[in-house]
This record gives C-alpha cells, structure tokens and sequence, in this order.
C-alpha cells in the first residue's frame, strides 16, 4: 500500500506553513478570480503582457491629451513590451512630454556599488535604450525624466518618486519573483527587516542583499545568460521599499512567465501572493492592501500535478 511522505519545507524558505500551502495549491481555475475589499483584483487573461502595453500606451495617450503628468514605476528587463509602447506612440504622434518613469530597481555588488548606466546587463541602462530610446525624438522629454537607480541617488529615490508624483505614482507595475519579492524587496532581507507589517510598509529605497532564489531566478534570463549562471548574478540590489507600493495610486501585476512546453517557477509563488496571507515573508502579498488588479495568464492558472496524498496527480481541476 502507498503511504504519503510528510516534510516540512526547507527552512531557508520564507513561506514554509503547509496549511498555507496546500490551500494556495488547491484553489481551482474558476476560483481564482476575486476582488477584495481594498479594490485589489485578480483576473486570468490569455496574455497579460498585451494588456500592459494597452494600458502604458492608454495612460500616456491620455496624459498628453489631457496635458496632465503622469508618473509611472516599470519593472525591468520588458524591451520587447518597451519598444512596443514607443512604437504605438510614434505610430500615433502620442508625446511623453508629461511622462516621470521610474525603473523600480538596479543591480549592485558586494560592497553597495550601484551598477553604472554603462553595464550592458544592467536594469537602468535597458530602461532607457529600450523604452526612452526608441521614442522619437520630438516625442520624449528630458532624460532626466526617466529614471534610474544609482549610487548617489538610492537612499533618497522614494522621496524623487513622492515629490515629482505629488505623493506617489499614479501607477506601479510589477511582476512578482521566485520568493515572492515585487522589485528587489525579498523575503528575510536584513535591511527590511521591521516588528511589524505597518512599519514594513514606511520602509522606502535603499541596497538590498539578494535572497538566494532571487539569485537562482536571475540566472535564468537572458542578460544573466538564461544558463543558470548563478555566478553571473550581482549580490546585491537598489531597490524601491514597501512604501513605494503603498504609496502608489493604482497597480499592475502580471504572473504570466513560462518556459517552453509550459513550465514556471510562478506558478506556485503566483498562489501564495495572491491568496495566502498578506506577510512580510511573502513581499508580493501586499499588493492585496492596494487599489489594482493583478493579470495571471491561463498557464499560470493552470492546476498543479504531482504526487500527493496517495494520488499520482492533484485533484485539482
């Protein structure tokens, strides 16, 4: 007779409640939609990235209409989603004159050294080659208007986004990590460690050290090589803090990264963001607190196999 095998998770793991676990494991395909009482939503789309680009170009066709600013965190590295953008708003003369983008985070090394604007892997210098680059000249407003994370600016980068966004962005986009991060704000980081999830939510920029998945999950895209090229990854990370999340006015969240044949690291981590607790050892969770709506591609959704509780495959459907 088969017998179940029972562990507890290994203990470098942020999340390790097997109670948690296996609720987020079991919610079905036609549960998986909600919208809570903060205004936060979940919807399973075909392809959130479409959606991104839609709403980039939307807003910033709107801010020029209405010549009104716009202020926008981006997560990194999107240069096909980027030069997309700017191709819809030089196919239709759209200007980003009133536009202030924030790249969310920065690679840094061991010793706190922001990576330069010249690293080719790095996550500012693909921001503005990819997305303020490729709009047309008469279309982009100062560079300085797109922002980056360096070593002189990282300790004060949440004050630029507060007081160039009258408070806050008007909209974060995000795409959440392997241990549930959103930027480079991972889980057990000593440099955003508070007593409570009110004082994790003031915590603002600052250099981060890398959470070990977060390495592993690096490793795994194309700057880094998509080798698994752990050695490739830089230690450590500017990064905008909780407060920047809290602060902005409205969310995007996408969990739609797969590899070919289907497979994802997000899938998991996906479940327990958005329907386990709201915790400081799943960062990503706190999005449930804020207005937005998180975009979770079919693949995503997709339910889980594997052998558990005697079955050869979950029951899940």
């Amino acid at each position: 007779m088969k017998k179940e095998f029972n562990f507890q998770p290994s203990a470098f793991l942020p999340i390790r409640d097997t109670s948690v676990l296996d609720h987020c494991r079991s919610i079905k395909r036609e549960e998986m939609e909600y919208t809570n009482a903060h205004g936060f939503s979940v919807r399973v789309v075909p392809d959130p990235t479409l959606l991104l680009v839609a709403d980039v170009f939307e807003r910033i066709r709107k801010s020029d209409e209405e010549n009104t600013h716009l202020t926008m965190i981006f997560p990194n590295q999107w240069p096909d989603v980027y030069k997309s953008i700017a191709f819809l708003c030089n196919q239709h003369n759209i200007s980003c004159r009133n536009v202030d983008a924030f790249a969310m985070d920065e690679w840094a090394d061991e010793n706190g050294n922001v990576a330069p604007l010249t690293y080719g892997a790095g996550l500012g210098y693909s921001f503005r080659k990819h997305f303020y680059g490729n709009f047309r000249e008469d279309l982009r407003p100062s560079i300085e208007h797109w922002h980056v994370l360096t070593t002189e600016n990282v300790n004060d980068y949440s004050k630029i986004i507060e007081e160039v966004g009258n408070g806050g962005a008007d909209m974060c986009y995000s795409a959440s990590g392997w241990p549930g991060h959103i930027a480079f704000i991972d889980p057990q980081t000593k440099e955003f460690a508070a007593n409570s999830l009110d004082e994790f939510l003031t915590l603002g920029s600052r250099i981060v050290t890398q959470h070990p998945l977060t390495i592993a999950e690096n490793s795994l895209f194309s700057p880094m090589g998509a080798a698994g090229d752990v050695y490739a990854v830089p230690p450590r990370a500017a990064t905008i803090g909780p407060r920047d999340i809290a602060h902005a006015r409205d969310h995007f969240e996408m969990h739609n990264i797969t590899f070919i044949g289907g497979d994802s690291w997000q899938r998991m981590i996906s479940r327990v963001i958005l329907y386990g607790p709201v915790s400081m050892d799943c960062p990503s969770s706190i999005l449930q607190l804020f207005k937005g709506t998180c975009y979770v591609s079919e693949q995503i959704a997709k339910p889980f196999t594997g052998w558990v509780c005697g079955q050869d495959v979950y029951t899940v459907k």
